[in-house]
């Protein structure tokens, strides 16, 4: 049977990289098929290829049969092609039914025919099941609405191809399984669904198909009947990965970090620190979990000193801290991870041993009397670049040259070196390969068993769940409750992710609060 889509012999280049290096690819209609890879494999820019927001310098693209050429994106979509991008293309201010037709509005003699609008919208949101609020602002929708939304836009654009980038990234557990029952309907009538992911058991369950691409190529295509994770793992890295790390059960020492009813402003109401307390003791790792932009960020701004605490104290040993300079609180013997990699953590146009020493440089053994020692400094750097398999292991490379994963290796080698008492990760695995997830998880783990306190946040709840001691849940810049990990399960911690407390969300009643 012919294929409803094909893309064959696809090449892009970009100024020093070939993304896309001959690159076939089908899809069959009405099914589900994944496309998976390291962070720069290849899979976003061969979907916007499909979507006409890139043009390949050679190869051909098929939509039944028929040869096609993309100049646009209003061209991949007049042919069925939509695309639900991961940072979502919404007006916040303008109402879910005017982002939906915007661009398409129907009319009646030159007039925006409102009621028709809202009967489309209607009519589409009860027949895929994608519950929305017409009226409402896109800014007083969750993401798993404004998600909605996006869909919504596409089919009443008339896709019959919808492309989801990392659908799941900032959805809660509950919000993914409402996700997944919205690709079903969307199977069943019919529709054909791209579904881009790095979650291996999310593709798992949601494929017919899965694709695995690295380095720009495609490594094989997989019914999910012969797939398993280590397969595509394998694939996806070039050799065998072990995930499923679990932090062995150890004894937690005296506190380290100690958060006393802190209160900060926020980048938005949404994610202002409203009296936030817990403790982080030496030998445990605490995770923070929760959807993206709910204060995880505020918090560890204001532990690390770059954002201030308008109430409340924060102690390490014991010792005050609270609105310190950044210097100042590393002088008390903390290191910091930061969410970013590339606007605070790394300076790209210095070379990888000049930010592995970037804030040792003025101690020794790397200077002297403000003389800066050449030898001890090369010999640390060389040190650092083997012991944290940092690639390629050549300290004189400049960082704007290396992979996610490798930056992020200096990073982490960088802080970790430090042989603080607490580390702040924020997520410290985000955007980055298999192989470096493994690595930089056991990395954790083994601070851990040598008696540091470690705060982790991370909106990847697998990994808060398999590394943590405890976990705290954060909603709206609140903690709704520090959970045991032995006692944590998604589904409760989903719950708190929505806004239910722990006693809610373990007695039955969180899905009733969320509801209200």
């Amino acid at each position: 049977m012919e294929p409803l889509v094909k893309l064959s012999g696809i090449i892009k280049q970009f100024p020093n990289v070939v993304a896309l290096k001959e690159v076939d690819f089908s899809l069959r209609e009405g099914e589900v098929h994944s496309l998976v890879g390291e962070n720069g494999a290849g899979k976003s820019t061969l979907m916007n290829v499909l979507y006409g927001v890139i043009q390949p310098d050679r190869g051909d693209i098929f939509i039944r049969g028929e040869k096609q050429h993309f100049h646009s994106a209003r061209d991949a979509m007049n042919l069925g092609i939509g695309m639900v991008h991961q940072e979502f293309m919404l007006a916040p201010t303008m109402t879910v039914l005017e982002n939906i037709i915007l661009g398409f509005e129907p009319t009646k003699r030159s007039v925006l025919d409102y009621d028709l609008a809202y009967e489309q919208i209607t009519e589409l949101s009860r027949e895929y099941g994608l519950a929305v609020r017409p009226e409402s602002k896109i800014m007083d929708n969750s993401v798993g609405e404004a998600q909605r939304v996006e869909i919504l836009k596409a089919l009443y654009r008339g896709a019959e191809v919808l492309i989801l980038d990392e659908p799941t990234a900032v959805l809660t557990p509950q919000e993914t399984d409402e996700l997944f029952r919205v690709i079903a309907s969307l199977k069943q009538h019919g529709k054909t669904v791209i579904f881009i992911s790095h979650k291996l058991q999310e593709v798992m369950e949601i494929s017919d198909r899965i694709t695995v691409m690295r380095d720009g190529k495609v490594q094989g295509t997989l019914d999910v009947a012969d797939a398993t994770k280590e397969k595509l793992a394998v694939l996806m890295v070039g050799r065998e990965v072990f995930l499923n790390i679990k932090a062995a059960s150890t004894k937690a020492g005296p506190v380290v970090l100690d958060v006393r009813g802190i209160s900060a402003r926020g980048r938005r109401k949404l994610s202002e620190l409203t009296d936030v307390s817990f403790q982080v003791r030496a030998g445990e790792i605490l995770g923070i979990a929760g959807v993206d932009g709910n204060g995880q960020s505020e918090l560890v701004e204001a532990l690390t000193g770059l954002g201030r605490v308008d109430q409340g104290e924060i102690l390490i040993s014991g010792t005050p801290i609270t609105n310190l300079s950044p210097g100042q609180i590393r002088k008390k013997r903390v290191a910091h991870i930061p969410e970013d990699r590339n606007t605070s953590g790394l300076c790209k146009e210095m070379t990888i041993g000049e930010n592995l020493i970037a804030i040792t440089l003025d101690q020794p053994p790397l200077s002297k009397h403000g003389v800066i020692r050449s030898r001890e400094v090369n010999e640390l750097a060389a040190k650092l670049v083997k012991e944290y398999d940092i690639r390629p292991a050549n300290h004189r490379i400049r960082t704007a040259n290396l992979s996610g994963g490798n930056k992020q290796k200096v990073i982490v080698a960088r802080e970790v070196s430090e042989d603080a008492d607490l580390l702040i990760a924020a997520h410290p695995t985000r955007g980055v390969d298999i192989g470096s997830i493994e690595f930089i998880r056991s990395i954790l783990l083994a601070q851990r068993e040598q008696g540091k306190a470690i705060l982790l946040v991370s909106a990847d709840l697998e990994e808060i769940m398999s590394l943590s001691d405890r976990i705290a849940v954060m909603y709206e810049g609140k903690i709704m409750g520090i959970v045991p990990a032995a006692e944590a399960n998604e589904r409760v911690l989903g719950l708190m992710m929505a806004g239910a407390t722990y006693d809610e969300a373990t007695q039955g009643k969180g899905d009733e609060v969320i509801e209200a």
